[in-house]
Parts: structure tokens; sequence; C-alpha cells
């Protein structure tokens, strides 16, 4: 094991594999929304849906509150062999600072709040591993070197749809269709209220990925792809 969790953006440039993947964040704030009525909801079915009606594999980067928040989606989520679950800190704190305004956790913090979430998303089951994405992607040396100790492989992404808080479908779709190739870590949000307008570019993504003959594949293949 060495001193630094290891750092991934996308796998082999080879073959026609690409990497779908779905954040699932949950902060003390999100929760304080949902109980004060302001929003409906921060689980985005008709994203599963449509994964599940096209059988498109995915990765789930889960919030340990969410999970806890959502308790049937992430059974169905763990449910779908096509799906794997992986790590999204516990409650979508900082790990460093100036970081889109989340509060931060202290380092020494750090690496207990990934494996309380780790913990909370192992009852569930599924195809589970050991991936791991920084909020925001805010990540600097002593966040790596915290992690070291858990084994886990940070999951930065090579294109960002840019979603959260988007107010209309289409720049998400070139956003993803612009700068996605074999090998790419594609990053969207499972969030509906902060990421509304997901599952109506994702219909026009799979088209465009077809369109160019890239196949999604869950993450663990395509950052393995020979």
């Amino acid at each position: 094991m060495g001193t630094r969790a290891p750092v991934v953006d996308h796998g082999p440039r080879t073959g026609a594999e690409v990497a779908l993947t779905f954040d699932a964040d949950m902060t003390d704030a999100m929760l304080a929304s949902l109980r004060a009525g302001r929003v409906k909801s921060y689980a985005n079915l008709r994203i599963l849906d449509l994964l599940e009606r096209e059988q498109v594999p995915a990765t789930f980067f889960l919030t340990g509150k969410w999970v806890q928040r959502y308790p049937d989606v992430t059974r169905r989520i763990a449910g779908n062999p096509r799906f794997e679950l992986a790590n999204h800190t516990y409650g979508h704190a900082a790990f460093t600072a100036d970081c889109y305004d989340l509060p931060r956790l202290p380092v020494d913090e750090l690496a207990g709040d990934v494996a309380k979430t780790f913990e909370v998303i192992k009852p569930y089951g599924g195809r589970q591993t050991r991936y791991f994405r920084f909020p925001g992607l805010c990540h600097d040396a002593a966040a790596l070197d915290a992690l070291a100790p858990l084994g886990v492989t940070v999951v930065d992404g090579d294109v960002v749809s840019g979603d959260p808080f988007a107010t209309a479908w289409k720049p998400l779709v070139r956003a993803v269709l612009d700068h996605v190739r074999p090998g790419s870590i594609v990053i969207m949000h499972v969030t509906e209220a902060n990421a509304a307008m997901t599952d109506e570019a994702l219909p026009h993504i799979l088209a465009g990925l077809r369109e160019r003959g890239l196949v999604p594949a869950p993450l663990s293949e395509v950052l393995t792809a020979p």
C-alpha cells in the first residue's frame, strides 16, 4: 500500500467502452429542504427507469446520508447486476479548503468519514467497489494521503456534464458528446432537485454514444480494459 490514494480520470483509450457515473449527493442542508417540503426529491427515479429499460450499465457514487434517506432506491440500485456502487463521502462535506462553499472536514476526520460510508453501503450488497469520488472533485495531497490506508481508488472523470442546477438539457448533451472518448468517465448526478435536467438529457446522450460507436460499461470494466 502506497502513502497516497491513486487518482484516475479515465480508463485506457482503447476499445469502445465508457463509464456513466452518477453522484448521489446529500448534505444536511439538502435534508432540511426535504423535511421542510421545499424540494420533492433528491432521487431521480426516471434516470433509473431509463437505465433499466435500456439495460445500460452505470456506477453510482453514493453519500451515506443519501443511502440512509433513500434505502429503497439504494436497494434498487444494488439489485441491478449492471450497476456498481461507489463512495461519495458521508455528508458531501469538502475535503479541502475553498470547495464550492461546502463545509470542510478536518484532515483527521477524512478517513473515518469515507470508512463510515462504506459501512453504510455494505449491507445493501450488489456490485460494491472501493472507488471514491471527492465532493466537487476537490482534493489535495493531504486528502489523498489520509485516504491511502483505506485502499480506495479516487475517481475524478474527464467528461463533466455540468448538470447541477442546469436549466436546460441540450447543453448537457453537448458537454458530454463533445468530449467523450473511449475510456471516458462521464460525471452526472441522480439528485433530482439539484440536477433536474439530467433525465431529459440522458436519452440523447445514450443515442449520441451509440452514433459514435461507444458502449456504456461498469466503471470497473472501463478502468481495467486491455
